[in-house]
């Protein structure tokens, strides 16, 4: 469990998102009869994501502690959004790329739509509840400025996002390049537990309480 200490150190509020974190001791795993690996001490953060609209305080003090983390920290991100600003987004790729490849778990525990199901497609281990749902839509936006300024902005937003877009979504094959031209062309892609294991998106399902395989869960409900 993760708790929170007197002097508030193991927890940092944004006004939309928190985190919490955990230090975890040195231990040996079994990973079959006969072996055993070591599992460093690390520390364990897991992050409640909400609406990715932080107009007042931002995500400094968030941001600035998970670009501290060591080589052997985890990150799981708790997803219950209805998605946000895309640049938001764009830094929580960051970190996972830089700080926590590999070693990051999102788990979709009610909705994510817009930003909330690309941070969900972030994670390495991907986990949903059997009320999980999901939605891949397009960006909307607004430019301003004199005339030239429009053009070129809106150009360069448009490469810019798009291509954050597809090496989410496209590269991890989670759409089709087909399903991906009609998402540009204004279709939204719901989806609800089955189509995400289907599609390889969710990794793994919790059934009363247990965490088992998307594969498995597939044949269950076969």
């Amino acid at each position: 469990m993760f708790k929170q200490s007197k002097d508030d150190d193991n927890k940092l509020n944004s006004k939309h998102h928190t985190l919490y974190k955990k230090e975890i001791a040195e231990k040996e795993i079994k990973v079959s009869k006969d072996t055993y690996k070591k599992n460093p001490k690390h520390t364990a953060y897991r992050m409640f994501i909400a609406e990715f609209h932080e107009h007042e305080r931002g995500l400094h003090d968030i941001f600035n502690q998970l670009w501290d983390a060591n080589e052997h920290d985890t990150l799981e991100l708790r997803i219950n959004s209805y998605g946000g600003f895309i640049n938001e987004g764009s830094q929580f790729y960051s970190i996972i790329k830089n700080k926590f490849q590999g070693r990051t778990t999102t788990i979709l525990d009610s909705c994510g739509y817009s930003m909330g199901a690309l941070i969900f497609c972030m994670g390495d281990k991907r986990v949903i509840t059997q009320r999980s749902d999901l939605m891949f839509h397009d960006y909307s936006g607004a430019v301003w400025g004199k005339g030239g300024e429009i053009e070129s902005q809106f150009k360069h937003q448009t490469q810019h996002l798009r291509e954050f877009f597809e090496d989410v979504i496209v590269k991890s094959k989670f759409l089709k390049q087909k399903e991906y031209k009609k998402m540009l062309a204004g279709t939204d892609f719901w989806m609800k537990p089955e189509e995400l294991c289907q599609r390889g998106i969710a990794t793994h399902v919790l059934v009363d309480g247990k965490e088992i395989k998307a594969k498995k869960y597939l044949k269950q409900k076969s």
